[in-house]
């Protein structure tokens, strides 16, 4: 990874000395909130306001080390771990939290997956080019009609002719997917076992029976692009199958629960700007003849705005820590699959929070459609659907609470 340099005190964003992060994670994290402030933010309106994705970012951010945190060296990666590939998430969050969102998209649960189930060839065929942004990744799993029921309720299928799959049916709201040249696909291979019989496939975005469907336009996150894909007879070799057959259950389960703890990253990035584009509207907006930083209810928010950003600092890097340990088939139960569920239900709630009030102290400017503090707003819905609704993660806390 480059060494953008450390920031002095002064210039770190909100001054996060007490953050509990080693010297060498600091190091990380300043480094890439340079790299984000200067490469990424530029891009940053002109992906919200024309919903445009950057062609020349993903290979940007691949020569400059950025991908590829958790893959080996041989691979042209970095060879750290999940909670340094959180930290890059949160300072690219912070300046340009579209690209943040697709970065994750690749790094995480594609890149990583393939790292953590893909046999030794599928990781020579593939992490090389991901790794340097030369192809861009996606994750295939959520149907028109399984969402939160995503196993249960998934109708696309893979039926296996002599040394290829057959896939049919539809996947919806894929992230990258309008960009993507490989993407873990999940279906059924065996519908009468439901859940238990869902197998994984990497596909390329040339294999003949794949298409784009459309181009979704989005609320927010806008530059990340999104899409419905369309598999009609999409031929896939057996050797693009990752893992047994009928065994991607296990993938899905590990990879959600990874998937969770990195969107406490992405809300803690949006929150942290929220918050220092907050001080610096109070400062400079003026009404009967003063700052607005000098009335106290004014105060009073911006006090609460910097609790809120502290808390979800706090779990967020718990969330992370605890992820770090979590086996190939290690996660869809017990401590982890709780904690990634509480950890961003309470982040992306509490980001709500900061948002809702960082808008309200910018008054009519937060409402105006081209404002920073408005993109950040319209970012808020996302974070609480994505991996896994708000509801459905009280359900995975709940049950194992219970089951303890």
């Amino acid at each position: 990874m480059a060494d953008h340099g450390r920031l002095d005190r002064e210039q770190r964003p909100l001054a996060q000395v007490f953050s509990g992060l080693s010297n060498d994670e600091q190091a990380i994290l300043d480094g890439a909130d340079r790299f984000a402030r200067e490469a990424l933010y530029p891009l940053a309106q002109r992906m919200d306001n024309e919903e445009w994705w950057p062609t020349e970012a993903f290979p940007l951010i691949g020569r400059t080390g950025y991908f590829g945190i958790t893959a080996p060296e041989r691979f042209g990666g970095s060879g750290m771990d999940l909670m340094a590939s959180g930290l890059v998430l949160q300072a690219f969050s912070r300046w340009n939290h579209a690209l943040g969102l697709s970065w994750v998209a690749h790094e995480n649960l594609c890149l990583h997956n393939i790292l953590r189930n893909a046999n030794a060839e599928q990781q020579a065929r593939y992490v090389p080019g991901l790794c340097s942004g030369e192809r861009i990744g996606a994750l295939g799993l959520t149907e028109p009609g399984a969402g939160s029921d995503a196993l249960g309720s998934m109708r696309t299928t893979a039926v296996r002719e002599g040394d290829h799959y057959l896939l049919n049916g539809t996947k919806l709201y894929i992230t990258n997917g309008p960009v993507a040249d490989v993407l873990l696909v999940y279906a059924k291979t065996d519908k009468e076992r439901g859940a238990k019989g869902i197998s994984a496939f990497l596909v390329e975005k040339d294999f003949p029976g794949f298409r784009v469907a459309q181009k979704l336009i989005k609320m927010g996150f806008r530059g990340s692009q999104t899409a419905e894909l369309v598999f009609d007879n999409c031929r896939v070799p057996v050797a693009n199958r990752v893992g047994e057959e009928n065994e991607g259950v296990k993938v899905v389960m590990s990879g959600l629960d990874l998937e969770r703890a990195m969107i406490s990253p992405i809300c803690l990035g949006i929150a942290e700007r929220a918050l220092q584009l907050s001080i610096d509207f109070a400062r400079q907006r003026k009404q009967f003849g003063r700052p607005i930083a000098d009335f106290q209810m004014i105060r009073a928010k911006l006090a609460d705005l910097y609790t809120w950003v502290e808390s979800m600092r706090l779990f967020t890097y718990q969330t992370l820590r605890a992820a770090n340990t979590v086996e190939a088939d290690g996660g869809g139960r017990g401590e982890i699959h709780k904690i990634t569920a509480a950890g961003v239900l309470y982040v992306a709630e509490t980001m709500n929070r900061v948002l809702d009030q960082a808008v309200q102290i910018h008054g009519g400017n937060g409402y105006i459609w081209e404002s920073e503090v408005n993109r950040l707003y319209r970012s808020i819905k996302l974070l609480e659907i994505g991996a896994g609704t708000s509801e459905v993660r009280k359900i995975i806390i709940s049950e194992e609470l219970l089951r303890e």
